[in-house]
This record gives C-alpha cells, sequence and structure tokens, in this order.
C-alpha cells in the first residue's frame, strides 16, 4: 500500500479498493490547519478514482482524534473549517467508515458521527468534553448524535462531557461494531455500504421519546452545572435536535459556540486546561530520569492510607500496608477490600480488576516485609513525633535506594527529614481524602530532597492518574495555608455581620459546591481546634483572632458527626441553629462590634481577595513556581469552581474588568 501525502500530517494508500486515510498529528492528533485541509484533499483523491469504492479515515497511534487544536483559539480561521469538513464526509458519493484506533474526542468525535459508518477498536473512547472548556460542540455534535443515539443519552454525553469506552458506545448505537482489528473490519463494512443508499446521520429522525424522560435527563445534567453557562446552552441545543432541520440547528449550534467561545467561562476553563498540562514541570528536573517504583509501601492503612492503597493498586503497583497489630492489619486489609468492592459495585471498576488488586496487595504487622518497597509512605496521625520515629525506624528496615514520603498535611516535612539517616530521599506526598479519588497531590520539595526522589514522586503521582503540584516547604503547603487565610476572613465576615448561612450562600451562587462552614461541620471542627491549641503560645497577640470556632468546640459542637456545629443537623437537614446565632451575638458585644449587612457580592470578593492575596504571598515567597499551580490546588482540593479559573485568576481578571 504505497502512501500519498495529502498534508504534513495525512497520508492515504489503497488497500483492497479502499482509501485508508490516516490522521497523524501527534501527540493526540489534533483537527489542525493541516489536518482538514488533508482530509478535503483525500476525499477529493478518492472521488477522483474509479477504482477506489469507499474511504477508512483512521488515526496513527493511540488516539483517533482528540479535538480541536486548543492553540488556534483566538487566532484567526484558517480554511477549512471543520464544520465544511465534516459536511464534505458526510455528503460524500462513496462511503466513508471511521476506523476508531483511540479515543475520539471533541470534534474527532463529530468527524466518526459524520461517517457513514463507524468501527472501534477495543481501546477506543468517545466523548464531548466541550462544556468542560465553557463551550459547545461547534461542528455539528449537538444535531448528529441525538439523530444517532436519542435525545436522552445526547443531553447525558454532550452535557457532562463524560466519555465512554467501546462497549458502552456500541450499546448505545454510536458505533456499528467493536473489532479487535478494527482496520479490517473497517474496510469490509465499506465493502458492505459500497453501492447501497448511503445512511448520513444529519439526515435521520431524532427518535421520539415522552417529554418528560427529556426534561429528567437536562435536570441531572444541569444540577450540576453550578451556575455555567455551557451546559445549559448545550443541553438547549440537544434538545432543539429534535424539532428543526439539521441547517438550522447547525446554524444556531455554531453561532452559540463562537459565542461561548469568547466568554469569560471559557477563558478561564482554558485557563485552567493548560494549567494542568504546565503541573508537575519542574526546570530544575530537565533531563532527570525518576527512579523505578514497583513496590509501594503504606504505613498506616485507615481512611487516608486505604485510599492511597487502592489508588496505588488500581495504577497496578504491588503494595504492603504496614499496621501496629495483625488485628489492626486485618481492619485494614478488609477496609481496603471495601473500597475496591464499592468501586466494583458503581461500575468504576470491573471485579476481575479488583481481584488482580487484592492478589497485589500485603497488610501486615510485620515492618520488615518494607524492605522490598521502592517507596515508602507514612499516613500516620499527624503529629511530629510519631512521624519522626517512624521514619528514623524505617531508615533501619528500608532498602538504600528507596524513597520515603510523608503525608503530613501541617507538619514541616524538613524537620522530619533531618532526623532520618538520608534526608535526601525524603519527599512530601500530600494526598486529600478520599485520596482513591481526590486526583490533587501536592509533591512537596524538600530542602534536601534529591531531584530524583522529585522527578520519581511526581512520576508516581501521576502514573496513579493524579495531578501533581510542586510546592516548597510552608504551613500548610499551599492548599492548607490559602485555605486558612479563606477561613480567617471568612470568621471575621461573620464577627462584623455575616451569618454563616449567609456566607455559604455567597459561596454557593458563586459557584463551590457547598459553603466553608458547610465543608467545616462535614469534616469535623475538632481537627482545626487541636491546631489552633497547638499555636496559641505562639500566635500574635495584637492579630486579630476570632474565638466563635473554640467556643462552638467547648460545646462539643463538631460538626455532622456530632449532629451538631455550625448548624443544627439534629432533623437529618442542615438547619440555622438559633443557639449558634446567640453565641456569634455575644461574641460581637464582647467585642463592642456594631454588626453591618454584606451583599453576597461583597462576600464573595472578600474570600476571593483573600485567597487571592496570600496567593502572591506564596509566589513572592517561592513556595509556588506559577500562579496557575495555586489555582488548580484550589479548584481540585478545595472546591473553587473551574469555570471561575482558580482564585488567582479570577481576582487578576477582577481587577483587569474594573481597571
Amino acid at each position: 500500500m504505497s502512501a500519498t501525502r495529502f498534508s504534513e500530517s495525512v497520508t492515504g494508500g489503497i488497500r483492497d479498493g479502499v482509501l485508508v486515510v490516516t490522521i497523524d498529528n501527534p501527540p493526540v492528533n489534533a483537527i489542525s490547519a493541516h489536518v482538514r485541509q488533508g482530509l478535503v484533499k483525500a476525499l477529493d483523491h478518492a472521488a477522483a478514482l474509479a477504482m477506489v469504492v469507499g474511504v477508512v479515515i483512521t488515526g496513527a497511534g493511540r488516539t483517533f482524534v482528540g479535538g480541536a487544536d486548543i492553540k488556534e483559539f483566538g487566532k484567526p480561521p484558517v480554511e477549512p473549517a471543520l464544520p465544511e469538513v465534516i459536511e464534505r464526509i458526510e455528503s460524500n458519493s462513496k462511503p466513508v467508515v471511521a476506523a476508531i484506533n483511540g479515543a475520539a474526542l471533541g470534534g474527532g468525535c463529530e468527524i466518526a458521527l459524520a461517517c457513514h459508518g463507524r468501527i472501534s477498536g477495543e481501546k477506543a473512547s468517545f466523548g464531548m468534553p466541550e462544556v468542560k472548556l465553557g463551550i459547545v460542540p461547534g461542528a455539528g455534535g449537538t444535531q448528529r448524535l441525538p439523530r444517532l443515539i436519542g435525545t436522552i443519552a445526547a443531553i447525558d454525553l454532550i452535557g457532562s462531557g463524560r466519555a465512554v469506552k467501546a462497549t458502552e458506545a456500541r450499546s448505545l448505537g454510536l458505533v456499528d461494531g467493536v473489532a479487535k482489528d478494527h482496520l479490517d473490519a473497517a474496510l469490509s463494512l465499506v465493502h458492505d455500504l459500497a453501492g447501497e443508499p448511503l445512511r448520513r446521520t444529519g439526515m435521520l429522525e431524532v427518535p421520539a421519546v415522552e417529554p418528560v424522560a427529556v426534561e429528567a435527563a437536562a435536570k441531572k445534567v444541569l444540577s450540576k452545572a453550578r451556575g455555567q453557562a455551557a451546559p445549559a446552552e448545550a443541553v438547549r441545543l440537544v434538545k432543539a435536535a429534535a424539532n428543526v432541520d439539521l441547517k438550522q440547528g447547525l446554524a444556531d449550534e455554531r453561532a452559540t459556540f463562537l459565542r461561548l467561545r469568547d466568554s469569560e467561562e471559557a477563558a478561564a476553563l482554558r485557563h485552567v486546561f493548560f494549567a494542568e498540562r504546565q503541573a508537575g514541570r519542574v526546570d530544575k528536573l530537565e533531563g532527570i530520569a525518576p527512579r523505578k517504583i514497583e513496590t509501594v509501601g503504606i504505613v498506616g492503612t485507615g481512611l487516608m492510607g486505604a485510599g492511597i492503597a487502592v489508588a496505588a493498586l488500581t495504577a497496578g503497583y504491588r503494595v504492603t500496608g504496614i499496621e501496629q497489630t495483625e488485628a489492626a492489619a486485618a481492619n485494614g486489609h478488609g477496609r481496603i477490600a471495601g473500597i475496591l468492592d464499592k468501586s466494583v459495585q458503581s461500575g468504576r471498576l470491573a471485579a476481575t480488576v479488583r481481584d488482580e488488586c487484592l492478589a497485589r496487595l500485603v497488610v501486615t504487622a510485620n515492618a520488615g516485609e518494607l524492605a522490598a518497597a521502592n517507596l515508602v509512605i507514612e499516613a500516620v496521625f499527624d503529629d511530629l513525633t510519631v512521624k519522626t520515629e517512624l521514619l528514623q525506624r524505617l531508615d533501619g528496615i528500608v532498602r538504600p535506594d528507596a524513597i520515603l514520603a510523608t503525608n503530613t498535611s501541617y507538619l514541616n516535612p524538613d524537620e522530619i527529614a533531618a532526623a532520618t539517616a538520608h534526608p535526601e530521599r525524603v519527599v512530601g506526598l500530600h494526598f486529600f481524602s478520599p485520596a482513591n479519588i481526590m486526583r490533587l497531590v501536592e509533591v512537596v520539595d524538600c530542602k534536601a530532597t534529591a531531584p530524583d526522589v522529585l522527578a520519581s514522586a511526581i512520576a508516581f503521582a501521576k502514573r496513579l492518574g493524579k495531578l501533581p503540584v510542586v510546592c516548597g516547604v510552608t504551613e500548610g503547603f499551599i492548599g492548607n495555608r490559602i485555605f486558612s487565610a479563606y477561613r480567617r476572613e471568612a470568621e471575621f465576615m461573620v464577627e462584623d455581620g455575616a451569618a454563616p448561612h449567609e456566607i455559604d450562600a455567597a459561596l454557593e451562587a458563586y459557584g463551590f459546591p457547598m459553603g466553608i462552614f458547610t465543608v467545616y461541620d462535614m469534616a469535623g471542627l475538632e481537627i482545626a481546634w487541636a491546631r489552633r491549641k497547638r499555636q496559641a503560645t505562639t500566635r500574635d497577640p495584637k492579630a486579630r483572632y476570632v474565638e466563635i470556632a473554640d467556643r462552638l468546640c467547648e460545646a462539643g459542637r463538631f460538626g455532622r458527626k456530632t449532629g451538631r456545629g455550625w448548624y443544627d443537623y439534629s432533623s437529618g437537614e442542615r438547619a440555622v441553629d438559633p443557639e449558634v446565632t446567640a453565641l456569634i451575638e455575644a461574641a460581637r458585644a464582647a467585642k463592642s462590634i456594631v454588626p453591618r449587612d454584606f451583599t453576597s457580592d461583597e462576600i464573595a470578593a472578600r474570600l476571593l481577595k483573600a485567597m487571592a492575596e496570600e496567593g502572591a504571598a506564596l509566589l513572592a515567597e517561592g513556595i509556588a513556581a506559577r500562579s496557575s499551580d495555586i489555582d488548580l490546588v484550589m479548584i481540585n482540593g478545595y472546591g473553587f469552581p473551574a469555570h471561575k479559573g482558580g482564585p488567582v485568576f479570577a481576582a487578576e481578571t477582577h481587577k483587569e474588568a474594573t481597571s
């Protein structure tokens, strides 16, 4: 099969009378201008050759087409636009079949929809994640997908932006078949379709469905949107596909796409998109290879340790868990197995994968088992003496090239490392609970951490599917230090006149999944109280300090677990508690504070300012390498709304808008 080059990224060769067109634009075969141009030339080439009965479009490498080239956003358009390419595919007189070798995302999925047939490889996946970038599909996705799989399934996929694997795509009717040799199957399908009337997706009727079911699907998507514009517009466009012709629907979709593309929401989500690709990159590690990690030791198999163990097991590592007694080890094993079982029950994990994970797991009271580990993570009680003594004990057990990682939230890992025989092999890995679900890991570069140890910690976090953000040593690292500033400002406003439920409502209106006082009650107030008591002797007596949270804890109000915290949960629901209101009023009176009213916008602005200012301090101190890392930490660890771009981005955007 001799190759013809249609552009720098698109080639084709004739096989069994079919022009096999391959898109090769690494790393993800994005639909750059030369890809679009090459596809049009390939279609023209096939049309001009009588010996060619049809076309197969496939991708090189592990991706079919990963979507639009986001680097082209904001630049002058280069012809042909993707909608024109897709119209050419769909209207082609000879059958065009997509042989989907890997991920078909965004515009890649839209290309597949325009084809007259679709064969999926076993490892392929499909999705339209545009809403995650603050936009909607712009090349027919909202109009063709409901025609192919129905309105309800299309609302789910496009409105949520989630991806589906090959088997689900087949059950939805998104693809015609799944084959181990997808290319051979696609060639066969072209021959089956040749000379027959072609099934053009855009010409299909949207399957009829009960309006009540459509509204239920829409409500499910919009309930998770938290005020974002893109999911609502996506749902509107999908619903409209059943009532308008293709031309009208495409025109509406394109106009919506262009309008959203230039919005603040899309700019914020593009910022997050690029920030994630920068995360974990450290200039001084250029050319430094990470160490090989096969076996991971985890000391402590409570909630945090068990979560880390599950993340490591599902990433393919062998895991050795260590507890103080055999009874505790048995409980730890059961805890880890229980998390894996829940993942199977929810459909996130296959039963065979769970069994493979358990086969690679050992939990024991014999710390000597850690001698085989390449990386040992301590997940014990957050106490300096406990952690220091543990790592000193590990010095005499683990192999010389093993990495030791501390999962502390607030303690100084430099102090922990300094107490060990080899501080250069100590690194911080601050997971967020539950560790098997939360994406964020703060990778703490300690004073003595060797470059290859830091590189290994970053590579380990990435293999777990986590988002590693590298930071220096400071109390609370990036996230908890900013959260402390956020909390202080919220408590200042309570003392000044804002009610906790008013602050929470303002935060939820801004886009947070829940307000700060609701979060406190869910996490438990006693942990922060214990920390405040430890810090009492070193606190600046001139600094403003709000004692309301201390009074709540002294009254045994530790949050949801005790039925009372900032709110009352005795009815099973969160409710404003008159006792808390009285306690707040007494605290104000003791300081002669005359309470005043706050608007929702003022509350959000003050909290945003507090976070942004603490972020600026972290940058100035060199704790964070870039402002986008701070934004990622707050989005992925503390619920800051991604469509606002993070606290630093949002503050800068607000500053530009008001200047």
